[in-house]
């Protein structure tokens, strides 16, 4: 039998299947894991996650490179850029309170293959990230001891000269990452307690660096003698900001870990401001002492706070700067190996990863097999390849998932609700109302949609000016303004970027095309906002929707387009791979195959109380297709 072209019916079913959903269950709190973390808990994990070895390292590399003492206003317009992704987590965690952080989001609301896609890329960013400080670590632990480690390895092996792979075997780098898998897999109590410690150890050795900082500064350091207080102008802050962005990249860890807070609603929006204030902070203090030391052009990048100590003739001051540089990073280690096995995880229990990865170890309650493995192979990474080349990956993972995250949110925030899960034993507090008439459905049904626009409609009040949006049907505006909003970001972000000098255009075909694209960007957010949205919830929501998410949309994008064509390159490599792992095994276990199945179920109307006077009316089908549920739902 010949194969034949396929049809267009097979074709759409087939895009149907990559672009189905996973039901938001947002009532649901029953988990496999153990909620245990409190606000303290996850806001510390946040902050571990943030300020690493890029306090100690970054703030110098900024300051003598690119902004000067201005390097301060660098990190505080970082923050608030990392505030605009930082906003659609809080909204996610707190109302999807899952494992699984960008993966999830995307999972409940742009699709199944955009969710393993951004899952498959978090991965690799975990792996690369965890692998690359536990690289940093070694090295600076070696150098308090003379490199004593280095010379030692390379005497024993040699120099290796082979590409894609390191000049010496990194032993102690991969040894710290075992050693840090094994008190992960104890469970989230053993890793949380390690975190506190070395986290309040980390923050003791920043408020001891701000306050012997600034009572040994000199302001005439930001003097026009020495250069002045932004030598490189406004370019040279906003190329630092670029730089000093990534500094804040960590805080998804929270959103990671909110199937095991105790009180995620509450906890993670409280968590993730928190922790992001407490970074800022750090680095915003720690950059202005560091600057005000000594002069900023004399500045060591490689060491620039004992450097600064030392030559200030505190040179004891260094080992204490060391010892909290090395617990910075024993906490980014662990904040790795604490989100990398629950993104996995929650991949592998809704079958689009291999299932032994969704196993849960009945006492300590955690991935204990996720965590095994991938710290052994990130340990592995540590110990032979050459990260640097591969360093400015992380950056294009990381900006990407806060893309479709705050893509989703604009996305979540125009769907219709969806229906309550039917009242049973488990719920016997929810107060329903049957009605078993079909004219009584009728009439309820209308009445509610006349008083109350489902979300994705044009707003009543907008109908006589823009008709022709309301002729269409809910969502399909706010479908198609969403998709012209991210290509008029991304036209904005090329000329924005790249200027008119790739493109060989005239002044005023840049300006032209400047133009353009901004009011199409700007028209399509007047679009998104004239269609109603989800009435407000009791969890934490985004201020000025879709203002807030579009605008983290248009700086993630910028961020992207700065990165170098052999990281593009590297990218699609690893999305190639990605699609032949997801088409091979994931398109096929997806639990959401068992959702869908043949045949028409019967439903019920339960009228549920609303926030507002009138009362909800929602179908309500069963979850699964028993016997009992079904002769339940024909009553």
């Amino acid at each position: 039998m010949a194969w034949g072209l396929p049809t267009a019916a097979s074709l759409a079913r087939f895009c149907q299947r990559l672009n189905r959903l996973k039901p938001l269950e947002e009532s649901s709190m029953e988990t496999s894991l153990r909620r245990c973390l409190s606000t303290l808990d996850l806001t510390l994990l946040g902050v571990g996650g943030m300020v690493g070895s890029g306090l100690y390292v970054l703030t110098g590399t900024v300051a003598k490179d690119m902004a000067g003492p201005a390097v301060l206003l660098s990190f505080g317009v970082a923050a608030v850029a990392s505030l605009l992704a930082a906003l659609c987590y809080a909204e996610f965690g707190a109302r999807v309170p899952r494992t699984g952080s960008a993966y999830l989001f995307t999972y409940v609301s742009m699709g199944e293959v955009w969710a393993f896609l951004i899952g498959w890329n978090v991965l690799l960013e975990y792996l690369i990230g965890g692998a690359a400080v536990a690289r940093a670590w070694s090295g600076y632990l070696d150098a308090i001891f003379s490199h004593r480690v280095r010379n030692l390895t390379e005497s024993q092996v040699g120099v290796w000269q082979v590409p894609f792979l390191a000049q010496y075997p990194d032993f102690l780098a991969a040894g710290i990452l075992l050693v840090a898998s094994a008190f992960v897999s104890c469970g989230a109590r053993v890793s949380s307690w390690l975190n506190h410690t070395f986290s309040a150890i980390s923050l003791v050795v920043i408020l001891f660096i701000i306050i012997l900082g600034f009572i040994l500064a000199r302001p005439r350091n930001w003097s026009a003698e020495e250069g002045g207080f932004a030598p490189f102008g406004f370019s040279g802050i906003m190329a630092g900001t670029a730089t000093c962005f990534y500094a804040f990249v960590g805080f998804d860890v929270i959103a990671a870990s909110s199937e095991e807070a105790q009180n995620p609603r509450r906890a993670v929006p409280m968590a993730i401001a928190l922790s992001l204030g407490l970074a800022a902070s750090a680095y915003i203090l720690v950059s202005a002492v560091l600057t005000l030391m000594v002069p900023w052009h004399s500045l060591d990048p490689d060491s620039a706070l004992a450097d600064a100590f030392y030559r200030r003739g505190y040179s004891w001051a260094g080992f204490i700067v060391a010892a909290g540089s090395i617990c910075a990073m024993n906490t980014v280690l662990l904040s790795n190996l604490f989100s990398l096995p629950r993104i996995v995880y929650a991949m592998a229990a809704d079958g689009l990863f291999f299932q032994v990865f969704a196993r849960v170890h009945p006492r300590t309650q955690v991935p204990v097999v996720g965590i095994l493995v991938f710290g052994v192979l990130m340990a592995l990474l540590a110990l032979l390849l050459d990260l640097e080349a591969l360093v400015q990956f992380l950056s294009i993972g990381t900006l990407l998932a806060y893309t479709f995250v705050a893509a989703s949110i604009i996305v979540l925030r125009f769907q219709k609700s969806s229906p309550p899960s039917s009242p049973g034993p488990g719920s016997p507090d929810l107060t329903a109302k049957k009605y078993d008439s079909f004219s009584d459905h009728i009439q309820l049904v209308s009445a509610v949609q006349a008083s109350i626009p489902e979300p994705g409609q044009l707003r009543p009040s907008l109908r006589p000016y823009l008709g022709f949006l309301g002729e269409l049907s809910p969502g399909t505006a706010v479908a198609w303004a969403l998709g012209i909003l991210v290509a008029s970001a991304i036209l904005l972000g090329c000329v924005l970027v790249f200027g008119d000098s790739p493109l060989y255009l005239p002044q005023w075909g840049y300006t032209l095309l400047l133009l353009l694209s901004g009011v199409v960007f700007l028209l399509s957010l007047l679009v998104l906002g004239a269609h109603q949205q989800q009435h407000p919830r009791d969890t934490f929501q985004i201020p000025l929707v879709p203002l807030t998410p579009a605008l983290s949309i248009l700086l993630n994008i910028c961020l992207m387009l700065k990165l170098s064509y052999l990281t593009w390159l590297r990218f699609a490599i690893w999305l190639l791979i990605g699609l032949v792992v997801y088409f091979g095994y994931g398109i096929r276990h997806s639990k959401e195959n068992q959702r869908e199945s043949p045949g028409l179920t019967a439903t019920r109307y339960v009228v549920f109380p609303s926030s507002s006077l009138e009362e909800t009316v929602q179908p309500v089908q069963p979850a699964s297709q028993a016997p009992a549920q079904g002769a339940d739902s024909m009553e």
